[in-house]
């Protein structure tokens, strides 16, 4: 039981709210605010611009390895102050006018994704650091699962709340909600091993990647790091066209199945495959959780050929997102198992970047390929995309089982 409730695990949990708190607020929900006020859409389409951050926080993470705040060690001291900045933005653009101000409000929710992708890079290192390799996956899992009910909370609950408190009520109680992870700031453990923080700033940009390259079998870590999930999001890119205009599924049965049920199965998923992990190591758990997600994408084919039936829906959806999210918690623990606690956030920014480029790049081709040969042939390819990264998984088994200890 020692696994489930202690300090670090659920320090990790509540930071994980605290990282997906303020998303939403500078991205849908604050696209739902500016549309209901009356904003022009050119200007609306120019907002998008804002989380441009979140994209290129790999940038400036060696400057939070090779400094300190002298308040609450080496990580937690850097979460701290990005959360007491984050709670005074958010509050701020409580009381921006969108109509008449609407570039200085721009302006804050350029500067609070901004603070958020860098309280990110840090939650991710101290997450890293603190907790021990049996808890990796588990760490992983809630901190997954904090982050999505943030989500919720300032997405789906804060678009709700809009109607009866109003925008500035809205806002201001979401900044409130920070609060969340400066207790969890206050209470979370140091890590046993934090790491040495570079001597130089130099140190701290090209440290990182000479300490990486210099080990055995580096670049075929990162075409891992490039290819694990590549299956997953490439079935993914196009989800949500497919139920609507695929299968003909109606806006709504998709917004309660895949975004409703969907998330739920994440959740279990990424608990469920965090508590296995513990029992399987490492490199078991990758093995076995990237089958099922590759399997997983056959169920779409397998909906695909048999048309609109809601037991074949419920069946797929729940299944994709329980094996994504087994997924994503082995996937994150391999990532935190990669770094050298001297440079953890500027390795962990640069292996989640990196990870992110499949999702980036399967896209266009995702369409490109429906258009020329259809659904059905689409998610066979997208099942086919998967096997590389287990057939490298499978080569590289000595080197991934050596990360468990």
């Amino acid at each position: 039981m020692d696994l489930f409730f202690n300090r670090r695990v659920v320090a990790v949990l509540f930071l994980g709210f605290s990282s997906g708190l303020p998303l939403a607020l500078s991205g849908g929900t604050l696209q739902a605010w500016l549309t209901v006020e009356g904003v022009d859409i050119k200007t609306i389409g120019l907002f998008t611009l804002v989380g441009l951050p979140y994209t290129l926080k790999f940038l400036w993470s060696p400057l939070l390895d090779r400094f300190v705040v002298p308040l609450f060690g080496r990580r937690r001291g850097w979460i701290w102050v990005f959360q007491i900045i984050l709670l005074a933005l958010i509050f701020a653009m409580s009381v921006v006018s969108p109509v008449k101000a609407p570039w200085v409000l721009a302006f804050l929710a350029f500067c609070l994704a901004f603070a958020s992708s860098s309280q990110d890079i840090v939650v991710d290192a101290y997450r890293t650091e603190v907790l021990r390799e049996k808890e990796r996956g588990l760490g992983a899992a809630v901190s997954v699962t904090g982050y999505r009910i943030a989500m919720l909370v300032s997405g789906a609950l804060a678009l709700i709340l809009s109607e009866f408190l109003g925008w500035r009520s809205t806002y201001m109680l979401m900044a409130g909600l920070m609060l969340v992870g400066m207790t969890a700031v206050w209470l979370g453990p140091e890590p046993e091993d934090p790491g040495i923080p570079p001597k130089t700033l130099g140190e701290a940009i090209g440290g990182p990647l000479v300490e990486f390259f210099s080990r055995d079998g580096a670049w075929m870590l990162l075409a891992l790091i490039v290819l694990y999930k590549l299956g997953d999001a490439f079935a993914g890119s196009l989800t949500t066209s497919f139920l609507i205009r695929g299968v003909g599924f109606s806006v709504g049965e998709v917004g309660a199945i895949n975004k409703g049920m969907g998330l739920a199965a994440t959740i279990v998923g990424a608990l469920f495959g965090g508590v296995l992990m513990a029992r399987l190591g490492l490199f078991r758990s990758l093995l076995l959780f990237g089958v099922l997600q590759a399997v997983s994408n056959l169920s779409f084919m397998v909906l695909a050929w048999v048309g609109k039936s809601y037991p074949m829906l419920v069946f797929t959806i729940g299944f994709e997102n329980l094996a994504g999210g087994m997924g994503t918690a082995a996937f994150v623990a391999f990532l935190m198992a990669l770094c050298n606690h001297n440079f953890t956030a500027t390795q962990f920014a640069l292996f989640s970047a990196l990870a992110s480029l499949g999702r980036v790049f399967v896209g266009p081709a995702s369409g490109i390929l429906v258009d020329e040969f259809g659904w059905l042939l689409f998610f066979l390819v997208t099942f086919l995309a998967a096997i590389p990264g287990l057939i490298l998984l499978w080569k590289m088994r000595p080197r991934l089982q050596a990360l468990d200890h």
